[in-house]
C-alpha cells in the first residue's frame, strides 16, 4: 500500500538503534497525525438477523429512532443516522465530550486509564490496545500549549479525511482458530471499524517539532537532500523532547478512540434498545499506523552475511501508514492471542472490504513486525475531486445497500474506492511475503 507522503512514504518502516550516538527520530516517519489508528468492535448482532437489507422498522418518517407515523425507516439508515448524530465528524468539529485543560494532560499522561476512570471504556479495552493504550515515553509538559488547546474540543471526534466509523459484516474466516480467539465465530456477523487519530493535537506536535529539529540539524551538522525528511538525534533535546510529546499524542488518540467507541454504543443501544454489554460489543483490538516506539528486536550482527548470528536491541521504531503485526507468543500482545499472533486490521475503502492479518514470525525479521495499514492511494485527493462525480459514488453505495453519512458530500469522491488501490491485492501481497497472514474478511 505505498505511496508517497511527507518525508517517509505512507508503507514506510524505519528502526534505529538506540544505542547508537547518531541514530535519530524523525517526525516525517511518524506523519502528522499521530496514532491514526483503527480499531474494531465485535458484537453477537448478524446482518440477517439485525440488520438486514431494504428492511423497515418502526413507523417513523425519517426521525432515526422508529417511532411517529408514516412508512417505517430502513434499518441502515436508521442506524447510520444514529451513528452521525452521536460521532462529530468534519474537519474542525468540536466533540460532545467535556474536559478541562487539566484532563488535557492527564489524557496526555495516562492515555486509555483516564477513558476507563471517566466511565469512557470499559476495564477490559486497555488490554486489547497496543501499549495497553499508553506510552510510558509520554510527557505532557512537551507538548506546547498550542497543541493542548487544539485537543481541547476534539477527543471523540472522527475528523475529516479518510477517518470513518464503519458498520461492518464477517464476509469470509480464513483462519477459524484466530478468528474463534477474538470472538468472531459466524459469517454475517456485525462488528464496528473506527480510524481515526490524534487530530489537530498530533498535528500540532509535528508542527512544532520540525521546526525545532531544522535548526537541531544545523547544530549536529546533519545534512538532508529533502527537508520533509528532518529530523534529530535520539539522544538530543529536541529528540527526547518530540518523543515524549509524541507519545502524549499517542495516548490522546487511544482516548478519541475510546470516546467515540463510547459513542457508538451508545447509537447501537438507541437503535436496538438494548445495552452494549447485552450485544457484547467487546473491543477485538485497537492498532496504531503512525508511530514511533520503542521495541526489542533480534537484529542481524552483520547484514551482509545471512549466517551470522542475530543480537536483541532496543530499537525506535517508525511505522508510517504500517501496522505492527506482532508474532504468536510475544510478551507484548494480549493473552487471548498468544496462540494466533497479533491482530493487525487493515481497513479498505467505501463499498469494498477489510481484512483482520495475524502477525507472523517472518514479519519480526523481516518488517521489525510490520505489515500493511489499508489499500494505499491510486489518486491523489485533487485528482479524485476532478475526475470523480459524487452522485455516481453515492448512487454506487446506493446500489449495494450501503447507508452513508459524510460531513460534506462533496468530498466524498476522494474516498471512492477508484481513488484506492486493490485492498485484497495489498493484503494477498502481505500474506504471500509471510509478514502478516488472512484471518477475517469484512465488508
Amino acid at each position: 500500500d505505498v505511496h508517497s507522503g511527507y518525508g517517509f512514504c505512507i508503507g514506510n518502516v524505519a528502526a534505529f538503534d538506540m544505542d547508537d550516538a547518531e541514530a535519530i527520530i524523525s517526525p516525517g516517519g511518524v506523519g502528522f497525525d499521530i496514532n491514526c489508528g483503527v480499531r474494531l468492535i465485535r458484537t453477537n448482532l448478524t446482518e440477517e438477523d439485525d440488520i438486514p437489507a431494504g428492511v423497515l422498522v418502526g413507523t417513523g418518517e425519517g426521525t432515526g429512532d422508529g417511532t411517529g407515523t408514516g412508512d417505517g425507516i430502513n434499518i441502515r439508515e436508521s442506524l447510520a443516522q444514529a451513528l452521525f448524530d452521536h460521532i462529530p465528524v468534519g474537519v474542525g468539529q468540536d466533540g460532545v465530550i467535556p474536559i478541562t485543560e487539566s484532563d488535557v494532560d492527564d489524557i496526555l499522561s495516562r492515555g486509555v486509564d483516564w477513558a476507563i476512570e471517566n466511565g469512557y471504556a470499559w476495564e477490559e479495552d486497555k488490554e486489547f490496545c497496543e501499549e495497553n493504550g499508553r506510552m510510558d515515553t509520554a510527557d505532557a509538559s512537551k507538548v506546547s500549549a498550542k497543541a493542548k488547546k487544539r485537543g481541547l474540543s476534539q477527543i471523540g471526534t472522527l475528523g475529516g479525511g479518510n477517518h470513518y466509523a464503519e458498520v461492518q459484516v464477517v464476509d469470509e474466516i480464513i483462519d477459524e482458530a484466530a478468528a474463534t480467539s477474538m470472538g468472531i465465530t459466524k459469517v454475517g456477523q456485525i462488528c464496528i471499524m473506527i480510524h481515526t487519530g490524534s487530530r489537530g493535537l498530533g498535528h500540532q506536535v509535528a508542527t512544532d517539532a520540525l521546526r525545532k529539529m531544522d535548526k537541531a540539524m544545523a547544530r549536529d551538522g546533519i545534512k538532508l537532500n529533502d527537508r520533509q525528511l528532518s529530523c534529530a538525534r535520539i539522544q538530543s533535546v529536541e529528540g527526547q523532547n518530540y518523543l515524549a510529546a509524541m507519545s502524549a499524542a499517542a495516548n490522546y488518540a487511544w482516548v478519541n478512540r475510546s470516546c467515540i467507541t463510547y459513542l457508538a454504543r451508545r447509537a447501537f443501544e438507541k437503535v436496538f434498545d438494548k445495552t452494549a454489554e447485552e450485544m457484547e460489543m467487546n473491543l477485538v483490538y485497537d492498532v496504531c499506523h503512525n508511530v514511533a516506539k520503542i521495541e526489542k528486536h533480534q537484529v542481524q550482527v552483520d547484514p551482509d552475511d545471512t549466517d551470522s548470528l542475530f543480537q536483541e536491541k532496543n530499537l525506535l521504531v517508525h511505522r508510517k501508514g504500517s501496522t505492527r503485526a506482532f508474532p504468536p507468543n510475544h510478551p507484548m500482545i494480549p493473552t487471548p492471542y498468544q496462540n494466533v499472533g497479533q491482530p493487525a486490521l487493515i481497513g479498505g475503502t467505501m463499498g469494498t472490504c477489510s481484512y483482520i492479518l495475524m502477525g507472523t514470525k517472518d514479519g519480526m525479521h523481516a518488517t521489525c513486525g510490520s505489515t500493511c495499514h489499508g489499500a494505499g492511494r491510486a489518486l491523489s485527493r485533487n485528482a479524485s475531486r476532478k475526475t470523480l462525480n459524487k452522485d455516481d459514488v453515492l448512487k454506487y453505495l446506493k446500489d449495494k445497500d450501503i447507508s452513508i453519512r459524510v460531513a460534506n458530500p462533496k468530498l466524498v469522491t476522494e474516498e471512492a474506492p477508484e481513488s484506492y488501490k486493490d485492498v485484497s491485492a495489498v493484503v494477498e501481497t502481505c500474506h504471500d511475503a509471510g509478514i502478516s497472514t488472512k484471518a477475517v474478511k469484512l465488508r
